[in-house]
């Protein structure tokens, strides 16, 4: 069964077609610049090509796509038929969903009553669905969010300590992201396990970054909350923050409250903090080449990571497995090694020469035999878990 992935954005819309049977990639793409001038389809098929064509809308991007993955050159597919299904990364889930869902006239509607809960990310995600819909009229469409897999959390993890009944009226609580990541890699780790009962912390860093507490397979807490920029530092955003600092630096800037938003959401975190880049790899290379303000911000983000991962183990009685994952948590040495750093009395001992060089792209141990706690680096795999969460729709 082939199941396509989309992931639509404001101006993009990235996409992969998976056949389900041996869990295989066949083809996978980006658009880029919809609604914009030079809009561009970058395709991976039997070949890779760059197609530049207008694409006003999204439903310009899917018909682009769709031609791509039939193309007799570089295609890998014969008729649009083949494609049995449709997968689509939604943001939010709101307390309406707490799993993947069959797209109908019914579910669409609460979707877009979430509008609210992600103004960036739920519009681009629901021209999608729509596209999608139009053009390929007989696939079933699924919704796969990236709430769901936290909707686990108990009450006192979720909760903000507001009037309650503003929880009720606005929705407003933690919710959590990343959860296809946190799903797919947690499983993972119970998998090399070899049992579901164990207490794991899932560390997703990336240019966004997020933690989570599995407990024998469910989300107990996490680190991201009504929105992403809760919790940790992050590449361009600030993470926890006292909220009378954002009325403060407001009337200091003179920025309105929308100008505040985008300040703490892209000019904040470690770009903000190193004035260098949110990108790890030059804040490294600015700590070698003896760049304070570089390694102010590489032991920010660490020491909030550490954090996080003690008071996540206290909140569950234990800890049985770390696991890093994202760009940064797969990639980056040094980060894996200071957060890892003195942490032995919780049972957490990093074995530095697997550490160091550890092979890409493959589930790795890199603790020491002594460890206690099993640390794991583990590759995501948002699409494929997406494909799977959309397959169990199948009958539907």
């Amino acid at each position: 069964m082939k199941v396509l992935v989309i992931n639509a954005g404001s101006s993009s819309l990235k996409y992969q077609l998976i056949e389900t049977d041996n869990e295989s990639v066949l083809a996978k793409g980006v658009c880029e610049r919809i609604g914009i001038e030079g809009s561009l389809l970058t395709h991976n098929g039997k070949k890779t090509v760059k197609i530049e064509k207008p694409m006003p809308t999204h439903k310009e991007a899917i018909n682009l796509v769709l031609d791509a993955l039939i193309d007799k050159e570089h295609g890998v597919i014969s008729d649009m038929s083949e494609i049995a299904a449709v997968g689509h990364r939604v943001l939010h889930a709101g307390e309406a969903f707490n799993g993947s869902t069959l797209i109908t006239p019914e579910t669409l509607k609460k979707i877009e009553e979430n509008t609210d809960l992600g103004p960036l990310h739920m519009p681009p995600n629901i021209m999608g669905i729509k596209a999608c819909q139009e053009v390929m009229k007989n696939a079933p469409m699924v919704a796969v969010f990236d709430t769901t897999f936290h909707s686990t959390m108990p009450d006192y993890a979720y909760m903000y300590g507001i009037d309650y009944d503003d929880y009720k009226q606005y929705k407003v609580r933690k919710y959590g992201f990343h959860g296809s990541s946190h799903a797919y890699v947690s499983g993972r780790a119970s998998s090399i396990m070899g049992t579901d009962k164990i207490k794991t912390v899932v560390c997703h860093l990336g240019n966004g970054a997020s933690i989570s507490a599995v407990v024998n397979g469910k989300c107990v807490d996490t680190s991201m909350g009504l929105t992403p920029l809760e919790g940790l530092v992050m590449g361009t955003r600030c993470g926890d923050i006292d909220a009378a600092v954002i009325e403060y630096l407001m009337e200091k800037k003179g920025l309105d409250v929308h100008q505040m938003t985008n300040y703490l959401n892209k000019k904040c975190g470690v770009l903000g903090v190193s004035g260098v880049s949110s990108d790890f790899r030059d804040l490294e290379a600015a700590v070698n080449d003896g760049n304070a303000r570089a390694k102010l911000a590489l032991d920010m983000f660490c020491y909030r990571v550490k954090k996080y991962i003690g008071s996540y183990s206290a909140a569950m009685g234990g800890l049985d497995c770390l696991v890093f994952t994202g760009g940064i948590g797969e990639h980056t040495v040094a980060v894996r090694e200071k957060v890892c750093e003195n942490m032995e009395y919780l049972g957490i001992v990093l074995d530095k020469k697997l550490n160091q060089d550890p092979p890409r792209d493959t589930e790795v141990q890199i603790s020491a035999k002594k460890s206690k706690v099993k640390v794991f680096i583990i590759p995501t795999n948002e699409e494929l878990y997406i494909a799977r969460e959309t397959l169990k729709h199948k009958d539907d």
